[in-house]
């Protein structure tokens, strides 16, 4: 039975993104087929980050090898069904400082699990593996050689790619029929700009992007206004983010300083289907900690490689929360933000998967603000928008404040066609953001299948 989602993870692990693929690798082949990890920087730099995309096949294969000798079922078989391709991909951003997340997910991103449980670490030689040069290097010892002949033989839980992250997106995307393919980003969004900004249209034959990112109405994670992923690479998640406007000029960062990507051709076959889960949906699906022991406790002491891994980490991240001042009880909760993209792909059918009022949404990224980059902006002004379906106007997110205001009868003229003068906003429009054609057109899920139900649900399917 063919798969019912054909996906591709974006991701920079990072505790949270690990369980986001372990919940998917965890699927059933008819549910997922993953046919890429793409790697990238974020919570830390981009080499622990596919250190650690690395470790995790390592302890499945650990964990499957436990199970099958314990005569139960092994589980994780769309991992044995993908075999996905693992590709490593940008390690900064387009224009910002590198920034990192080490202060919550530990310098490996695992919390310290790599020192404090290294017969869970792979080998030092994986290396090698994405290195296609690595046996021809000059001065490359004996060992080196050795090592890099014994790991060309193909792995059996993936398959390791020398072609950067961003190509490997575009040759998957090209080379299956349009639409068939979402992408699943719970990390910065460096590596899908490179891939839209290399090839636009065939970047836009993906059936979805999926964006763990952005905060609307609640507070940011890394500033008081910007959720991490954003604020880490405000330019991509603007670019990307444009690609869903049938302008996308319109929507786009102001040209860097310095020489940068270019922008999008005129005239796009068709515009990009964005759906996001920001800070307002991912922060109420928690895993507690009494949640986490009850479950994972038993299968430690039985032996469980997985269990034992899974819980030094996550317990390090439940000590960092409660050092931080996030809790304020004795059973803290690991917010769930990547995880939930994931129980979006396997339950999307769902009725209780809910899109903001009146989606899509015209949501834009500042990205030259001193102390905004990063925020997601909403015209929160109940000003009307001329040729608009009244049933399909622009709404306030929920928690708005409604207030009343003398300009919303104001009707800004939007007459002439868009052509040499794109740039040009009409007079009291300044952006752009009553002409409805400019802007962007952003899927934003604000009801799930319930915050409580989330934490149970992924420990059930990862741990059985």
């Amino acid at each position: 039975m063919a798969p019912l989602n054909r996906i591709i993870i974006d991701t920079d692990p990072g505790v949270d993104d690990m369980l986001a693929m372990l919940l998917a690798f965890a699927a059933k082949p008819e549910e997922l087929e993953i046919l890429l990890l793409s790697v990238t920087y974020g919570n830390v730099e981009v080499t622990s980050c596919l250190r650690n995309v690395v470790a995790l096949f390592h302890v499945l294969e650990k964990e499957l090898a436990w199970r099958k000798s314990r005569g139960q079922l092994e589980g994780f078989g769309t991992m044995s069904f993908s075999k996905p391709i693992v590709a490593i991909g940008a390690d900064h951003p387009l224009e910002d400082d590198t920034l990192a997340a080490d202060y919550f997910h530990g310098r490996d991103g695992l919390a310290g699990v790599h020192d404090s449980h290294p017969h869970f670490s792979p080998a030092e030689t994986w290396k090698a593996l994405f290195d296609a040069t690595h046996e021809a290097k000059e001065g490359a010892t004996a060992d080196e050689i050795a090592a890099a002949r014994e790991l060309a033989s193909p792995s059996p839980s993936f398959t390791a790619s020398q072609v950067p992250a961003h190509k490997e997106i575009l040759r998957l995307l090209k080379e299956n029929p349009a639409d068939t393919i979402t992408i699943i980003a719970v990390g910065p969004l460096t590596n899908l700009a490179l891939a839209a900004s290399e090839d636009p249209e065939t970047f836009l034959r993906v059936k979805e992007v999926v964006v763990m990112g952005g905060a609307i109405d609640v507070e940011g994670n890394i500033t008081p206004l910007a959720e991490f992923n954003t604020y880490a690479d405000a330019v991509a998640t603007a670019r990307v983010f444009a690609l869903t406007s049938p302008s996308p000029w319109s929507t786009m960062p102001p040209p860097p300083l310095v020489k940068g990507l270019p922008p999008y051709p005129k005239g796009l076959s068709k515009q990009l289907k964005l759906t996001l889960f920001p800070l307002d949906i991912t922060t109420p699906h928690k895993l507690f900690k009494s949640q986490l022991d009850a479950k994972l406790n038993p299968l430690i002491a039985a032996g469980s490689p997985l269990a034992e891994w899974t819980s030094a980490f996550v317990s390090k991240t439940y000590e960092k929360i409660v050092f931080l001042g996030s809790a304020h009880t004795d059973d803290p909760g690991l917010d769930l933000h990547d995880p939930l993209t994931i129980w979006y792909m396997l339950t999307r059918a769902s009725p209780s998967w809910i899109s903001a009022p009146k989606a899509p949404e015209d949501i834009r990224v500042e990205t030259a603000g001193q102390w905004s980059r990063g925020m997601h902006i909403i015209d929160r002004r109940p000003r009307k928008k001329l040729g608009a379906d009244p049933v399909l106007e622009q709404v306030k997110s929920p928690g708005a404040v409604d207030i009343t205001n003398p300009m919303e009868s104001l009707v800004v003229s939007t007459e002439g066609e868009l052509g040499e003068e794109e740039g040009r906003d009409a007079p009291g429009d300044s952006g752009g953001w009553l002409d409805v054609r400019k802007g962007n057109r952003i899927n934003r899920i604000v009801g799930t299948p319930g915050e409580d139900a989330f934490g149970p649900y992924l420990l059930e399917r990862v741990f059985g």
